[in-house]
């Protein structure tokens, strides 16, 4: 078992490769580079029962563009 805390996100590309992922400093977005992209992770007050035990839900609100 890791000591990393964790973070189930929602919402977003349905295809994203992971929807667990390390859970940033307190106030801080989830932020994960995809196809050219930025897609952006908000936390919620929700939390949701993984594989993992119980973790704090992120939910998608914006896509970024990286620069062509």
């Amino acid at each position: 078992m890791s000591d990393t805390a964790k973070a189930l996100l929602e919402g977003g590309p349905k295809d994203l490769p992971q929807r667990i992922v390390p859970v940033p400093p307190p106030g801080n977005d989830v932020k994960i580079e995809w196809l050219n992209g930025y897609e952006h992770f908000r936390a919620t007050p929700r939390q949701a029962e993984t594989d993992e035990g119980r973790l704090p839900v992120y939910e998608w609100w914006e896509r970024t563009e990286l620069p062509s």
